[in-house]
């Protein structure tokens, strides 16, 4: 007698993993059909199973805030090898930063950056456009995009040529458009000023250059134009306590970001053992600013994790400082470091659970991802709690080929990747083809 036919109704089932959705956490089977979850329950028949007993079923993993480089510096990473990066880490989606080469700061760059992605990328994807003085007048259009994450602001000046420095600027900006408006806050005038701290040779010096004022007096004052303009802003990698005791103050007009790296790293630690590797902007600060930001992440400030994977190549990395450029890779490791976090105690699974998907949807008006619900896209990170690895070179998949994190064994290992529907890695092997689509807003339809 052969076997009954699967039920043509269920294309895929995650079967008999504990499944996280918005009513808890559930040892439950969930069905998929046309890239969406039809179900939460019992479903004994479908087209493909996947064995899920004894792991963990997340939403998926949400990355709000990386630099995949292209176009125009593909020698560091491109949309491809950061996309395979971010589903090796269980990253179903990223949101994408303006400042590559030519800036991504009009309707054709977006277009471009657009139709670079598509299936090409293994995860699904936003655009950031970046603000300029030039381009104000027009932002309330371009944010309007399909696939346009919104609007990113450097008030201090980063890798790349973004800036918007001057108050009247910023208002210009703040003034045109409806969502809310990313914010790399440093103060550009205190940094230039400060410019002779810098030490040559030495990294550590980065910190005491750009200090904690310069972070807290960009902070103040775009809270400050955003109150003016009644818009909503997001701070990004936020690295002092004061400020997000300042931005708790503030919850009707900012939410706020911080990241794994500011959440591990500790200057005292990192500039001996990692030199120009552990450069980044904002800095990495003391260890009392990092048990700060965990302070602060459970009174609940912090509404999301990003990883701001910012690659460079070891040859620009080895430079001697200041010549040597800001940034760290991440977006592979952003979920496996709070993992182990989570195992050490430091913060609960729900909590991880609401700063990568939840509450992500939440700040950004993302239409169809953040949970597991029927009627949502089918994004899974699958995990394996107790499983431990390290992190080696060889799991790496960056172009850039390093990780400030190479040797930390850590507690928490990926197991698969899910998106809408199409497994994109399981157990370390990525899919043959990559099906990245564009993510949808609320803000953007």
């Amino acid at each position: 007698m052969s076997a009954a036919a699967p039920h043509p109704a269920v294309e895929l089932v995650l079967a008999g993993g504990t499944v996280h959705t918005p009513s808890g956490a559930a040892i439950a089977d969930v069905a998929v059909r046309d890239g969406r979850i039809v179900g939460i329950g019992t479903y004994p028949d479908a087209a493909r199973r996947i064995d899920c007993t004894g792991l963990d079923v997340l939403p998926g993993v949400i990355d709000s805030q990386v630099h995949f480089r292209e176009p125009g510096l593909e020698h560091k990473e491109d949309l491809e090898t950061g996309s395979r990066a971010a589903v090796l880490g269980g990253v179903t989606a990223v949101f994408e930063m303006p400042n590559t080469s030519p800036n991504t700061d009009t309707a054709e760059r977006v277009a471009d950056k657009l139709r670079r992605a598509r299936h090409r990328m293994y995860c699904d994807h936003a655009f950031y456009v970046g603000a300029t003085a030039d381009n104000a007048a027009e932002l309330a259009e371009l944010e309007r995009i399909p696939g346009t994450a919104g609007v990113k602001i450097f008030m201090g000046a980063s890798t790349g040529s973004l800036l918007v420095a001057e108050d009247d600027a910023l208002a210009r900006v703040l003034a045109s458009g409806r969502r809310r408006v990313a914010i790399h806050a440093e103060d550009e005038a205190r940094m230039q000023d400060r410019r002779d701290f810098r030490v040559e040779g030495d990294p550590s010096s980065h910190p005491v250059w750009r200090d904690d004022e310069s972070a807290m007096l960009a902070t103040r004052r775009i809270l400050r134009l955003a109150r003016a303009a009644r818009r909503p802003i997001h701070v990004l990698h936020v690295t002092t306590p004061a400020e997000l005791e300042l931005i708790a103050q503030h919850r009707d007009v900012a939410t706020c970001e911080v990241t794994p790296q500011h959440l591990t790293l500790a200057a005292e630690d990192a500039y001996p053992r990692l030199g120009t590797y552990a450069q980044m902007n904002p800095p990495i600060r003391s260890a009392a600013h990092r048990d700060g930001l965990w302070h602060w992440l459970r009174q609940g400030v912090p509404d999301v994790l990003g990883s701001d994977h910012a690659p460079h190549t070891r040859e620009e990395k080895a430079k001697t400082y200041p010549a040597s450029p800001s940034g760290m890779p991440g977006v592979q490791t952003l979920l496996p470091l709070m993992l182990d976090h989570v195992a050490q105690g430091r913060m609960t699974l729900e909590r991880l659970i609401d700063m990568t998907s939840t509450s992500v949807q939440r700040v950004f008006g993302l239409v169809g991802k953040g949970r597991i619900a029927a009627g949502y896209d089918a994004d899974f990170t699958v995990i394996d709690r107790k499983g431990r690895f390290t992190v080696t070179e060889d799991w790496l998949d960056s172009r850039c080929g390093w990780s400030p994190f190479t040797g930390m064994e850590l507690q928490g290992r990926v197991i698969g990747t899910i998106v809408r529907g199409n497994v994109a890695m399981w157990e370390a092997q990525l899919a043959n083809a990559a099906e990245g689509e564009a993510l949808r807003f609320a803000g953007a339809l």
